[in-house]
């Protein structure tokens, strides 16, 4: 046994750090941020996105279509239709974000060619860093290189606004190189893979990039290519309420370095309860097309749904994993629109029969839960129903699923930290409550009774 076996903190852990929940409605705290209906405490004003689920009439949430606004755009205007030669979709949604307008196509062109010059890594870096005891978590390592490039940068902690544009421009260049990087490391490290190391090629989009560099032969299509793109236009911002990004501003509004705030942020996503949750759908859609036999007899996936909403399979939460939304009610626009353009892709294809069972469980849930639970609510899939079936079309490892959510969610990390500091002002510090109420008598340690 261990020295810090002995401790009691672990016997005692739940004890010592569980609160009566009778506290929270004593002193009306919102749990969470959270208002008694669900809806986000408003902690803050943006002009950068508008995520819109509901509307509030004579104080009830009354339920309605999704939308996600960025900048004041449709976020499916911004995407538009299927169109394989549109490559650089992304880029013009992160030069919205950061620049506040769309680009003219020179200024595209200019944007382009700064992500272009900030792609290489420091000499040494992929070596030294990436390669040095790899973790078997990409976001992890995400995090160290955005800490370690701060070391690398003479102005890190400089606060104009000049260096902070050109940060957030050389790390959205950066991280995604980072990220495919790190998977072939950890391939190597941990299942005795190849490191794979391709050289980016200028004039290649974000999305172009990545599967460039993921890929032994770099071959890819238009389509491909375009299908990535969306994906990550649909990631690159949700709102300043979501945790990472509020993560972001909560250090920012500190005055802290632009690489720490992201370096947090992306901890943030890491979670199980935001950005990596993805990885709980996929492997709850996993269990039920093992243990399903037809995938088309709703009756069958509506049973083994029940067995997930009775706590009797999966990870016996009770949660259909992909099913609900903090703000979304009757849509997510998101999901949404990659469910349409995973609908063409997978069409005539051996996905086409997974891609049918995910309509089906977005279809049951919400009847399998009034049925088994009696509760009756307006619950739409979220954008991780399809984001991982979608990755595995494009052949995209499970492993990076969270990583390039992170590489296109920076625009938006990037957009609200500006904000906050030009606008923020003061340092966010919430209020706790303590609910301890007597004052303990201090006691020599050589006095202190052993239970």
């Amino acid at each position: 046994m261990s020295v810090c076996d002995k401790l009691a903190l672990y016997q005692d852990f739940e004890r010592i750090n569980s609160i009566d929940p009778a506290w929270y409605d004593a002193y009306d705290v919102k749990r969470g941020l959270r208002n008694a209906d669900g809806s986000g405490v408003v902690a803050g004003i943006t002009n950068i996105s508008n995520v819109h689920g509901y509307v509030m009439s004579d104080g009830d949430k009354v339920p309605d279509e999704g939308r996600l606004t960025l900048r004041g755009y449709n976020l499916g205007d911004l995407i538009g239709e299927e169109d394989a030669t549109r490559r650089f979709n992304y880029e013009e949604i992160a030069y919205l974000l950061l620049m506040g307008d769309l680009p003219h196509q020179e200024e595209l062109e200019s944007f382009v060619e700064a992500l272009d010059a900030e792609r290489d890594l420091p000499d040494g870096f992929t070596a030294s860093i990436i390669m040095k005891e790899t973790p078997p978590d990409i976001m992890n390592m995400l995090q160290r290189c955005v800490l370690l490039l701060y070391s690398y940068d003479v102005s890190a902690e400089v606060r104009s606004y000049e260096h902070e544009v050109k940060t957030a421009i050389s790390l959205l260049s950066r991280l995604p190189r980072i990220a495919v990087l790190t998977y072939y490391a950890k391939q190597a490290r941990f299942a005795k893979g190849s490191m794979i190391m391709h050289p980016f090629l200028p004039g290649s989009s974000t999305a172009e990039t990545i599967l460039s560099m993921l890929r032994p032969d770099r071959q890819f299509t238009p389509e491909e290519a375009r299908l990535l793109d969306i994906m990550l236009c649909l990631h690159a911002e949700h709102g300043g309420g979501n945790n990472s990004t509020f993560t972001c501003r909560v250090l920012s509004s500190a005055d802290t370095d632009p690489y720490a705030a992201y370096a947090a942020a992306i901890g943030s996503l890491k979670g199980l309860k935001h950005g990596g949750a993805n990885h709980k759908v996929r492997e709850m859609q996993q269990e039920i097309k093992d243990h399903v036999t037809c995938w088309e007899n709703d009756d069958e996936v509506a049973d083994y749904l029940a067995r997930i909403v009775n706590k009797k399979a999966y990870d016996n939460t009770g949660l259909i994993y992909g099913m609900g939304h903090a703000v979304y009610t009757r849509s997510d626009p998101r999901a949404v629109i990659l469910k349409r353009f995973a609908a063409r892709l997978a069409a005539g294809t051996e996905f086409e029969a997974e891609f049918k069972l995910l309509e089906s469980i977005e279809r049951l849930s919400p009847e399998v839960i009034l049925r088994e639970r009696g509760i009756k609510k307006d619950m739409c899939a979220n954008v991780d129903m399809y984001s991982g079936f979608v990755y595995s079309l494009l052949g995209i490892p499970e492993d990076l699923y969270t990583p390039l959510f992170a590489c296109a969610r920076l625009a938006g990390w990037s957009a609200h930290r500006f904000e906050e500091l030009v606008s923020g002002k003061r340092i966010i510090r919430p209020a706790y409550k303590s609910t301890r109420r007597e004052t303990r008598p201090w006691v020599p340690v050589e006095k202190r009774l052993t239970e």
